[in-house]
């Protein structure tokens, strides 16, 4: 049966079920597991660049970003929509979608709970009224 199932796995599927097998511990497991996933990963000299350019990435997208929402408050504030272009405006109305969102959603949240807070001061209230009325059939 275990031949069966051997046969049915990939590499390093048996890898990790004969290690499974030898050593059940945690550490010796995530030792296994990161020199498996070494294997067909680039070098490390490689890594290390690659954050440094997905960062630099990140910050060119973010300055874009910060410059388009900086002309879009000039054009609420008066400014002239003629020297944005059409992305920039839409870019612009998918922000404020997201804003007009978040505001729709902090409103209901302080609604509910304001709600709760009112059933629960019903429910003082009906206590209160029905001690009232006992003390008054007395």
């Amino acid at each position: 049966m275990r031949r069966s199932i051997y046969a049915c796995m990939k590499p390093y599927m048996k890898f990790w079920a004969i290690s499974l097998m030898v050593d059940a511990t945690m550490q010796g497991l995530i030792e296994r597991y990161m020199k498996c996933s070494r294997r067909g990963q680039p070098e490390p000299a490689a890594i290390e660049t690659q954050p440094d350019m997905d960062a630099k990435e990140e910050i060119n997208k973010l300055k874009q970003e910060i410059e388009v929402l900086q002309k879009g408050l000039r054009y609420m504030f008066g400014g002239n929509a003629a020297e944005m272009s059409l992305d920039e405006l839409i870019e612009i109305e998918k922000h404020l979608e997201n804003w007009i969102d978040q505001i729709r959603s902090i409103k209901m949240d302080i609604m509910l709970k304001e709600i709760q807070l009112l059933r629960n001061k019903e429910g003082i209230l009906k206590a209160a009224n029905q001690y009232l009325q006992d003390k008054v059939g007395e």
